[in-house]
């Protein structure tokens, strides 16, 4: 570090649609694959920092998957005598600075300099959008056909997928739920909440259409998960809602410890998923932020992008931001 410069580190949040991105990581090489952190750090260049800018991502999402509210640290190291950039000030400059109309930064923090955004993280929970109703793929409004999966039943047993969910509640060796390719050295998870219910529909369903469309949810809060273990679990609970396994059976999978299952195969599409929150305990007043009620949005730096102001009146939405956030 040269004389008198100053390297802040900052914990930034994100958003996305993962429509358009081969995952939320970096692609790097000649490929003509890019990632969200690709365009983040991007932009970061334009803050001509001393040490190019890189962005350490707190939960890594796959092509298509999508994120309310993702995080990720990095470090800004300005020219000697020039002071770091406040929080917010960062926030509109890499907002000014991005390429892609699909991500958008949500805001930023001063953290330690031995923060980090993945290993520190206290909690992460994920969204799964589920409807039924739809035999014919034309029979799903355009503007939810990436953001949901759409099941050509009529019904689910909700109950039954009640039920399922929790039998994997708690502590287990979740391996069964684990695709090929994990680098976690171990399969222990914990999981603290799994549920599953009905959800209203988007603005931009029409009023004809929701007497045969029905939304669902399926959340799952961990510290951390297993490389697709939410897109297993949610293909294991959907064929519990269509019949095809029962609560018991789900018991049986998660048990046997097998990836390699007769039942262990399904995956759900990766565009119904959503990264919900990512949040962090003993960062001094964060937790104090929340003020008790549902944060307002802060305006679009682009007002054409798909993230569009009808997302954050979808009711589903809930605003989506970690809940120690106050703008």
């Amino acid at each position: 570090m040269g004389s008198g410069a100053v390297r802040a580190r900052y914990l930034v949040y994100f958003q996305y649609l993962g429509t358009d991105f081969n995952g939320v990581a970096a692609v790097r090489g000649a490929q003509r694959a890019v990632g969200v952190q690709n365009y983040l750090e991007e932009a970061a260049a334009k803050l001509k920092s001393v040490v190019p800018v890189k962005f350490v991502i707190s939960s890594r999402t796959d092509a298509g998957v999508h994120a309310l509210s993702n995080a990720a640290h990095l470090d800004v190291q300005r020219h000697s005598g020039q002071p770091p950039f406040p929080p917010e000030v960062l926030t509109e400059a890499l907002n000014s600075h991005l390429r892609h109309p699909d991500i958008r930064v949500l805001q930023a923090f001063r953290v330690p300099s031995d923060f980090h955004a993945r290993y520190s993280a206290t909690s992460r929970t994920y969204l799964y959008r589920l409807a039924t109703g739809c035999t014919r793929p034309d029979q799903l409004s355009v503007f939810e056909r990436d953001r949901c999966w759409a099941l050509r039943a009529d019904r689910l047993e909700v109950a039954a997928m009640q039920e399922a969910a929790q039998h994997l509640l708690g502590t287990h060796d979740f391996s069964a739920f684990q695709s090929a390719g994990s680098p976690s050295t171990s399969s222990v998870r914990t999981l603290r909440r799994a549920s599953v219910s009905s959800a209203a529909a988007g603005p931009w369903v029409l009023p004809q259409e929701c007497r045969r469309l029905r939304f669902w949810s399926l959340e799952f809060e961990s510290q951390s998960f297993l490389y697709r273990q939410v897109r297993r679990m949610t293909a294991i609970l959907v064929a519990v809602g269509l019949g095809a396994l029962t609560p018991t059976q789900v018991k049986m999978i998660l048990e046997s410890r097998d990836p390699l299952g007769r039942h262990q195969t399904r995956v759900a599409p990766a565009h119904g998923l959503f990264l919900k929150s990512v949040l962090y305990g003993g960062l001094g007043d964060f937790g104090k932020r929340w003020p008790g009620k549902v944060p307002t949005c802060p305006p679009l730096t682009d007002p054409h992008s798909r993230l569009g102001p009808c997302w954050r009146r979808s009711p589903w939405w809930q605003c989506g931001h970690s809940p120690h956030l106050s703008f």
